[in-house]
Parts: structure tokens; C-alpha cells; sequence
């Protein structure tokens, strides 16, 4: 969210917030004169201060305060399992002990390849890094060194880290132009197209030389606008077609649409895919996984079979051991549980319960979303809709982002003083430790603040 409009100072949302929370108060004045806007991830801004956590566990958190909320903001989505799940934090514990940084091979980044590999048939070859953001860099950075093509097609509204390549067109600059410090030329080589729009897909692929079409499979922001899964083949076919080569982004979708991510559940195999975030457990780590003759480009005896350059690629934190532990440990557990599954029983229980509760309330919103997720659909054009029968590819992308600021920050206020803690576009990510008690509360706290809202006037 901007930080240019500035809180109401005579909420008693805003006000019953501070009230209950004066220790993150006192973080965030301190964090103001030392971190950018006091924050170190543009998603935890919040007018006036967002909450200081102290200690998780479960589908739970605690803040410094003392206060309790459910916890949908999930680790940025790398939390399927919940926070501080026991099997990972024996992993990691033993991890550290054996210690966190061997500048060498170890044992457990060939376990962790394993365990992606036995996952996701699609990952032939592995590659580690340390975000979400690298992997995806290193994703098109292959593509152009297999394809000897430049340019890179993308979609409106889907995110891909911060890397130049990606900055443009996901919440601003829909016209490709450079945001602050990027160069022109690099933004150049980046194509936006509509999301969904295969014709305009097509037309990109006869008018460049393309190497990558990169996209996240259940559509930007983890469904927020959704893609039909019949796209995603039509992808595959055009791309395949024009020699470029198609890259799913499974930073959120990987391990949690399925075991095996957005690509087993819709049975379409990209050329690539990125992971971060479940795949490391939720510690730091990511990775790039695919066919064996692109990553081949990362191989120094490959590379020199062919006569070529190879990619150099170094990066301290590639394959961490803890992180490695950590993700081992997580894998395991979702190849071997029905953890997936029941984070997404949970979501569905929990859209539903929001759409039954919008009814009773008089309140034209719809919860909507795929899998272990759910949007919040806000209805700024004052559509006539049933909140329990909303069809989310009714609408396009300017739509379903269009949250008026003020109300989506007063909103996000009100949960948290009700006990619940959700991302800034109020969505999120449930859990497999959600249970339907734990979905229940939410619900009743998210009516608890529809109706403070509606005292403070914020809508009819």
C-alpha cells in the first residue's frame, strides 16, 4: 500500500489499535530512525506501525505485547505447515549444531535435490539459491543462454521478485517502463501482455526473438486475478510452437496447490519452475529446477562439451545446510502426510464461511481464491452480486485489485484488534494446523470488524 495517505486521526479503529498494542509502538518509532520506513519488506507496512511478533506456533502468533492472532500472512506462504513445526525445528536445531556454513559440498543439498526431484517430475536438474527472487533471475537467465534469445514475456499483475527484469507491471508501470533504478534497456526486454491473453501472448512471440514465457500458474498473486488452467496448456503449446521456452513460477504455488505443485496439478510441464518459500521449509532458500540440457548451462563438463561459456553462478548461501535441513524435513512431511490437502479443506471452509457471514451482514464483498488461499473481492464498482455464488473470471485484473486504500487499511486495523492477522490486500494463506475452530474465530472476527467499520462510517 502507498504510504501518501496517512491514517484518520480520529479513527477508533486506528485508536483501539494502539491501545492494545503500545510495545510494537515503541518498535517501530525505534525502528523508524533506523530502517526505511521502519520495515524490511515492503508487504509488513502498515499506517500507523504494523505488529512486533515475538513468538509463533501453529496457526498462531504472538506479539509483544501479549496479544494472540490467527495467522493467515503465513510466512509470505511459506508456512503450509504451520509455524515452528516440530519435525523442522528438531531439523534445524541439529542443522546448527553441526554447523551453518561449510564453503563445501554437503550430504544434504543432494538429499534436498532428491526430495524436490521425487516431487516434481519436471525438475530433471536443481540448482539452489537463496530467494525466490534469484531463482527466478537465474530461471531467465538460462532461457536466453539456451534459446540465444533476449527477450522475456510477461504478465500484467504477476510477480516475480524484485530483480530489474521483474519490477514493471506488477503493481505500477503497466506499460513496461522502467521503475527508479532500473535502465531502460533492461526494461526494454521485458514484453507485458494482459493476463489471460493468449492472442496478445501470440503476437509477442511473432514480433520477438522470446526465450522465456514466465507466468505464476494459479495467476497473480497467488490467484488474486485467477488463470484458467486451460491457459496454462494453451502456453505450453504456443511457446513449445515458437521455441521458446515456459517457465512456471512456483515460488507460492510449489507444495502447496499440490505435492507437486501448480504444474502436477494441472499436468502441464513447463520447462522450468522456481521455488522458494515451502521449499526451504520456511527458512531462506530457493530453487531453480528443469530440464537437464538447459540447466546443463550451470555444468562446467557440459559447458565444455558444447564449446560454450558457461553460466558462472556463485552465491554464499546456495544449498545452506539448515536451510537444507529444513526443507528436507518439510518435503518429507508433505510427501508423506495429507498436510496439502487439509490447508486446503481449511481455505475452502474459511471462503465459504466469509461468503455466508457477507450475506448475513449486508456486506457486497466476496471472498474467492483456489487451493490454500483466499482474496478479498471488494466490490469498489458496486457490482450486484451473490457473495456465495461469485464467479472470480467474471472479472478482470483492474477489478479484483481495486481496494480503496483507506478502507483496506482501516480493515486490516480492525482484524487485528479482532485477533487476526491477514496480508496487506487482505488475503492470505491458511495452514495445515488451521483447524475449523481456528476457521470459525476468524470468521466471527472478521464480523466483528465489518461492523466496526460500519460504525466508523466507512460504508453503508
Amino acid at each position: 500500500m502507498s504510504a501518501t495517505a496517512p491514517a484518520r486521526t480520529n479513527s477508533r479503529i486506528a485508536a483501539a489499535y494502539r491501545e492494545r498494542t503500545p510495545g510494537s509502538a515503541a518498535f517501530a518509532a525505534e525502528a523508524a530512525e533506523l530502517l526505511p520506513s521502519g520495515i524490511a519488506h515492503d508487504a509488513r507496512y502498515l499506517d500507523p506501525y504494523s505488529p512486533y511478533i515475538a513468538r509463533a506456533f501453529g496457526p498462531h502468533k504472538w506479539d509483544v505485547d501479549g496479544n494472540r492472532y490467527i495467522d493467515f500472512f503465513g510466512g509470505h506462504g511459506a508456512l503450509i505447515l504451520g509455524h515452528s513445526h516440530p519435525a523442522v525445528v528438531a531439523a534445524v536445531r541439529a542443522a546448527v549444531g553441526e554447523g551453518t556454513q561449510f564453503g563445501a559440498n554437503h550430504p544434504a543439498e543432494i538429499a534436498w535435490a532428491r526430495a524436490i526431484q521425487s516431487l516434481v517430475p519436471a525438475a530433471e536438474r536443481v540448482r539452489f539459491t537463496s530467494s525466490g527472487t534469484e531463482a527466478t533471475l537465474m530461471a531467465v537467465r538460462l532461457a536466453r543462454a539456451a534459446t540465444g534469445r533476449e527477450v522475456l514475456v510477461r504478465f500484467q499483475g504477476h510477480f516475480h521478485g524484485w530483480s530489474d527484469h521483474m519490477t514493471s507491471g506488477y503493481s505500477n508501470h503497466f506499460d513496461g517502463s522502467p521503475t527508479p533504478g532500473v535502465l531502460v534497456g533492461v526494461a526494454e526486454r521485458a514484453v507485458l501482455v494482459p493476463p489471460g491473453d493468449l492472442a496478445a501472448v501470440e503476437a509477442a512471440l511473432r514480433a520477438h526473438e522470446v526465450a522465456a514465457v514466465l507466468i505464476e500458474p494459479t495467476g497473480a498473486s497467488f490467484g488474486q486475478v485467477p488463470v484458467r488452467p486451460e491457459f496454462l496448456h494453451d502456453l505450453r503449446r504456443v511457446t513449445e510452437a515458437a521455441g521458446a521456452l515456459l517457465i512456471f513460477d512456483e515460488v507460492i504455488t510449489g507444495f502447496r496447490v499440490s505435492r507437486g505443485g501448480a504444474q502436477m496439478a494441472f499436468g502441464v510441464r513447463p520447462d522450468l519452475s522456481t521455488f522458494a518459500k515451502i521449499v526451504a521449509g520456511g527458512m531462506p532458500g530457493a530453487a531453480v529446477a528443469g530440464r537437464r540440457d538447459v540447466l546443463d548451462h550451470l555444468d562446467f563438463a557440459a559447458s565444455a562439451r558444447a564449446g560454450r561459456e558457461k553460466i558462472g553462478h556463485p552465491g554464499t548461501f546456495n544449498a545452506n545446510p539448515v536451510s537444507a535441513a529444513a526443507g528436507i524435513a518439510a518435503l518429507g512431511i508433505l510427501a508423506e502426510t495429507d498436510a496439502c490437502d487439509v490447508a486446503i479443506e481449511m481455505a475452502g471452509r474459511f471462503r465459504d464461511g466469509l461468503n455466508a457471514m457477507f450475506v448475513e451482514e449486508g456486506v457486497p464483498w466476496a471472498a474467492y481464491g483456489t487451493f490454500s488461499g483466499f482474496h478479498l473481492f471488494m466490490n469498489a464498482h458496486e457490482h450486484d452480486i451473490d457473495p456465495t455464488n461469485f464467479d472470480m473470471y467474471s472479472y478482470g485484473m483492474k477489478e479484483l485489485k481495486a481496494q480503496p486504500e483507506a478502507l483496506l487499511r482501516q480493515l486490516r486495523l480492525a482484524l487485528l484488534v479482532q485477533g487476526v492477522d491477514v496480508n496487506g490486500r487482505i488475503g492470505g494463506f491458511l495452514s495445515a494446523t488451521h483447524t475449523p475452530a481456528d476457521v470459525a474465530e476468524a470468521v466471527a472476527a472478521f464480523r466483528e470488524a465489518v461492523r466496526m467499520l460500519r460504525a466508523e462510517g466507512e460504508f453503508g
